[in-house]
């Protein structure tokens, strides 16, 4: 979007036109975001909605929530995919490059003919919608959505603001990751001075159902060290699943887990569904995930990224330690200075 005299437009304005579109829309506002969602995406849409609902709005927010962060939305409070749009419905995208349909769950975006608002902070993002607020250097979209309740008018409370504080706290990992920003910490001090309950939200995420422990039992049993131990990479598959009793959504923290990993600069978990393979990428210092991941047709952020490549697994780990090796070497040029 471009402003009046010719420039980009400001963050703030930015902020300003998403919450106009927001508060102006006189029909039913959907709220959506990406599949598998993560807490930023849950705890975005949750906010909004919630920020939304106090204004007298009607809140649509259809997402099937991953079973560990069930904790959190309240009964009714989201809904099941729409089998069709609203009448006169605005569509609020959140945590998701609206430009790619396929991401966005809970309704199918490529049918839909109102206007829609993108909220987002993917530097892949295009920057397509009837209104924008995107911006790769916030370190969480919930971060962002803080601002937009701000400018709603919105009374603050602790319903609204601890979501927002689960999306800022997991998108940051925990406030480790190099994303963080002084901003951050105050977004956070915010959230908390608003009654975001931060203990309470570590304390929910910390407990693990015992399929999470007899399904690492496998997944460990394929972990891979290569490139001289820099990529660490662990395989599922849904044996594996069903000897551990466990389902898909148990897989999703281990990325994180393997990136722990002494000396490793990015680990990978790959989700063998036969004949496709989806890809969860981890990675720090100079090595890019999201490098890697564009490479293979998806996309995410510098240190966290995924892709599904419609590949049996033996043919996709061709194509996967190409471009490993690649981003590796633009990597170790990078440091060298070259």
């Amino acid at each position: 979007m471009i402003g009046m005299n010719g420039a980009a437009p400001t963050y703030a304005q930015e902020v300003a036109a998403v919450a106009a579109k927001l508060r102006d829309h006189p029909g039913p506002i959907v709220v959506l975001s990406h599949e598998n969602p993560d807490g930023d995406a849950l705890g975005s849409v949750l906010g909004l909605a919630r920020a939304l609902r106090r204004l007298g709005k009607t809140v649509l927010a259809p997402m099937d929530v991953p079973r560990y962060l069930r904790f959190l939305p309240g009964p009714g409070e989201l809904g099941e995919p729409l089998a069709e749009w609203p009448e006169g419905a605005l569509a609020a995208v959140l945590d998701v490059d609206n430009n790619d349909p396929a991401r966005v769950a809970g309704a199918d975006l490529a049918t839909f003919a109102g206007e829609v608002v993108n909220v987002d902070h993917h530097g892949t993002n295009r920057r397509r919608a009837a209104a924008l607020l995107v911006d790769p250097a916030q370190p969480a979209t919930a971060m962002m959505v803080a601002d937009l309740v701000d400018a709603l008018g919105v009374p603050w409370s602790e319903e609204i603001a601890t979501p927002l504080m689960l999306g800022l706290n997991t998108d940051t990992g925990s406030f480790r990751f190099s994303s963080v920003t002084p901003a951050t910490f105050e977004s956070a001090a915010r959230l908390l001075a608003h009654g975001a309950r931060l203990g309470w939200i570590n304390e929910q995420l910390g407990q693990n159902p015992r399929t999470y422990y007899l399904l690492l039992r496998e997944v460990l049993g394929t972990l891979e060290f290569g490139h001289g131990g820099r990529v660490v990479l662990a395989r599922v598959d849904e044996a594996m699943l069903e000897r551990a009793g466990a389902s898909w959504e148990d897989v999703e923290s281990y990325s994180g887990l393997l990136r722990n990993a002494e000396g490793a600069d990015l680990a990978v978990i790959a989700k063998d569904y036969g004949d496709r393979v989806k890809l969860s990428l981890r990675s720090r210092g100079n090595v890019s995930a999201q490098n890697i991941a564009v490479a293979l047709g998806g996309g995410g952020h510098v240190p966290a990224a995924g892709a599904s490549v419609p590949l049996p697994y033996s043919e996709m780990r061709t194509q996967l330690d190409a471009a490993i090796g690649a981003e590796l070497a633009r990597a170790d040029a990078l440091a060298a200075g070259g």
